[in-house]
């Protein structure tokens, strides 16, 4: 029987790839003890990643053509067809458009010659819309690259010079509508895509019909807000490439902010961008190390060997569940931007999961980091309990979730650190995707108890990244959990102004009793949501942080806008995506709030892509124009509490005018896909000085104050030490 939806077809594909692999896939469902050296894994893995990958490799395209020479289309029509539709979606997926559109194309012809059901015409006829319309954007937005390529609303140069494959995905999408009998979520689907084709030839909203058109209101912001330019092709960080993950940070010690990247394609290496101080950045990717670390969908920092630099955590092997055995890699940085693997030695390369989230904290308030591995069991294919490393203080770590009781055995898809209940004792937040999340409190003996239930934390059931803060300035601490609704249909539905099923996100205010409050529909956060990435900032340096969504989903279908929402001062939150030139279409993965160029106000870097080999692009960078507002950078620098500062506090106390009020943050890369510098940037507003500036480690329960401190300016504190240290 022919599947009836596009999922089921990406499903069959993947499962005409597992009967190729054999035993492989069945050895890959225990875990891999490290027996051999990390290069000669990764080396492995590299050489399948053409055959045994399922979202990139061609194992299942080779198949699926080698059947389709030996198959006679009158002799078992039903077979011919689904072949056909199956090997012309993975043709598309690999990026082999001519063939797939062939492919796809004698599907649809062929059906004259059979009677099917309507569910099956319409998903040649929206697999061909896929098709066309991901023809266009390698035409126009990839081959002829505009940095207001893919952000909606699409002017200028984001309308497509090269018309014929919008054109052609109108048309196909087009049949869908008419059928009876047919999805409603398919049709919604193809009426999205159909507003954005038209929209790229600058056709939008006129000559959309009037039944599936999309209101413009949908794309313009109800709050003004001043335009952030994607100026990331002047800087060369325009990296064309797939999903993988982001730090912005000083590596090499100079105070400038560098950037690494990586990809989750295991043949591509990670990117090292050094910052020359003067606006430019200089690939040094080779010099640093880092040319043989492949893959990486999520990077995560910390100094985590108390040498006073930045080391970084890589994690692999998500979305793969049983092949998803690739090691993750600990990078020493060496204390001038190069790199040594420490993985093996440090004893963290024992065993391999599938993973994308880890965070590091001191949870057990020693004075080193420790690090807590999100992994992703799957019922049926693979277990894979989480990990906990407790740092040793010697460079090595022992492995210890088991008896501390925080192992989750779920899909974790984000995990936080944040002391929900202000006993100096860190504790854990794990979001899992299909399940119900974790909320693990640190007994401050070692071990955790789950209390997300009893403090309502653990919805929404679909979840994915998140993140803890104090978005009120109120001094409590709260939590983010994102809703990952996959359904495109609701976003369709929403946009045209009708109520949805979706369940909100965990937008959690803190309160006094150390309970939780979900303030989404409250704020004005209950529509459909798809983030990946993620991360928090303060765009117009008002003292609020801000959060950026990076949208998206392994299908090539699924194109939606990235999501920026602005804090209006702790009262609700407004969807600025538009009119902040922030609504790019590509699917979008790690996010980073850094002032790159050291002008005082935060700039946003995306690393954009999607999971197959026809989803690749551009990263972005958003530069901000500026507020005219003050601000505070503070880097802390841990003695008996960890050099990172990871965990510390920082209260800041602003007059403006005849006004008081404290900004409160806390240390951290922030959101759990895509990490922020690690020195905290306080927006002042109009105040030009901070009244009182308090900071309180909580590992050794020090705390400093300093009066009168001048805005504008970026400061070192140690702890322990009453000297402020101005270095910029």
């Amino acid at each position: 029987m022919i599947s009836t939806t596009l999922a089921k077809l990406e499903l069959l594909a993947i499962m005409l790839l597992g009967l190729t692999l054999g035993n492989a896939s069945a050895q890959a469902k225990s875990p891999t003890a490290a027996n051999e050296s990390l290069e000669t894994i990764l080396a492995t893995i590299r050489s399948r990643t053409n055959d045994a990958h399922p979202f990139f490799g061609d194992a299942a395209a080779r198949k699926l053509r080698r059947e389709l020479k030996s198959l006679v289309p009158r002799n078992d029509p039903g077979t011919y067809l689904k072949t056909l539709m199956v090997l012309g979606n993975q043709e598309i997926d690999l990026g082999n458009l001519d063939e797939g559109i062939a492919r796809l194309t004698e599907a649809y012809d062929f059906l004259n010659q059979l009677k099917v059901p309507n569910s099956i015409r319409a998903e040649i006829c929206a697999s061909l819309g896929n098709a066309y319309l991901r023809l266009a954007e390698s035409e126009n937005c990839c081959a002829s690259y505009s940095p207001e390529s893919c952000i909606v609303p699409l002017t200028g140069n984001a309308i497509h010079q090269k018309r014929h494959g919008s054109e052609q995905a109108i048309k196909y999408f087009a049949e869908v509508f008419p059928l009876p009998k047919v999805d409603q979520s398919l049709k919604l689907k193809c009426a999205w895509l159909t507003n954005v084709a038209y929209m790229t030839l600058g056709e939008y909203p006129d000559k959309v019909p009037s039944g599936i058109r999309i209101p413009p209101a949908t794309f313009r912001s109800k709050l003004p807000f001043p335009q952030f330019a994607n100026i990331s092709h002047t800087l060369g960080l325009d990296q064309f490439n797939l999903g993988g993950g982001a730090i912005m940070d000083d590596f090499d010690g100079d105070h400038d902010l560098d950037l690494i990247t990586s990809s989750w394609d295991t043949a591509v290496s990670m990117q090292f961008h050094q910052n020359q101080g003067n606006g430019t950045f200089t690939n040094r990717s080779v010099t640093a190390g880092l040319a043989n670390q492949l893959g990486g969908l999520n990077l995560v920092p910390a100094d985590y060997d108390n040498d006073g630099d930045l080391d970084v955590y890589v994690l692999r092997g998500a979305w793969l569940g049983a092949l998803g055995k690739h090691p993750n890699s600990l990078l020493q940085n060496q204390g001038d931007g190069t790199f040594i693997d420490r993985t093996l030695e440090s004893g963290l390369g024992k065993y391999h999961y599938p993973s994308q989230t880890a965070a590091w904290a001191d949870y057990d308030n020693d004075g080193d980091l420790d690090l807590y591995v999100g992994n992703e069991t799957i019922p049926n294919e693979i277990t894979s309990p989480c990990q906990l490393f407790r740092n040793q203080g010697n460079g090595t770590f022992i492995e210890c979730a088991k008896a501390a009781g925080v192992t989750n055995e779920r899909l974790a898809k984000g995990v936080a650190w944040g002391d929900i209940d202000g006993d100096r004792w860190p504790d854990l937040i794990v979001s899992n995707l299909g399940e119900k999340n974790r909320l693990y409190h640190n007994q401050g003996d070692g071990t955790f108890v789950d209390r997300a239930a009893e403090l309502g934390v653990d919805r929404p059931i679909f979840s994915f990244p998140l993140w803890t803060w104090d978005y009120n300035n109120d001094g409590l601490l709260d939590l983010f959990i994102s809703s990952y609704d996959r359904n495109v249909g609701n976003v369709v539905i929403h946009s045209m102004g009708q109520p949805t099923k979706t369940e909100p996100p965990g937008h959690y205010q803190g309160t006094s009793k150390g309970q939780f409050t979900n303030r989404a529909k409250a704020q004005g956060l209950t529509h459909p949501m798809m983030p990946m990435g993620s991360n928090i900032g303060d765009l117009n340096n008002d003292g609020y942080l801000d959060f950026y969504l990076g949208t998206g989903e392994p299908q090539i279908s699924v194109i939606l806008p990235n999501m920026m929402y602005l804090n209006l001062r702790g009262a609700r939150f407004a969807d600025i995506t538009m009119a902040g030139g922030f609504g790019h279409l590509q699917k979008g993965h790690a996010v980073v709030f850094a002032d790159y160029d050291e002008d005082g106000d935060q700039d946003v870097f995306e690393q954009m892509g999607g999971a197959k080999p026809v989803d690749k692009y551009r990263d972005a960078l958003y530069a901000n124009p500026g507020f005219k507002n003050n601000w505070l950078k503070v880097k802390l620098v841990g003695t008996q509490s960890n050099r990172s500062a990871i965990g510390a506090h920082i209260s800041a106390e602003l007059v403006e005018g005849d006004k008081k009020r404290t900004v409160y943050r806390h240390i951290g890369s922030g959101g759990s896909f895509g990490a922020n510098p690690l020195r905290e940037h306080i927006g002042l507003g109009k105040a030009t000085q901070v009244a009182k500036l308090y900071i309180y480690w909580p590992t050794s329960d020090q705390r400093q104050t300093f009066d009168n401190v001048c805005g504008n300016r970026f400061i070192e504190i140690t702890e322990g030490s009453n000297e402020l240290r101005v270095i910029r």
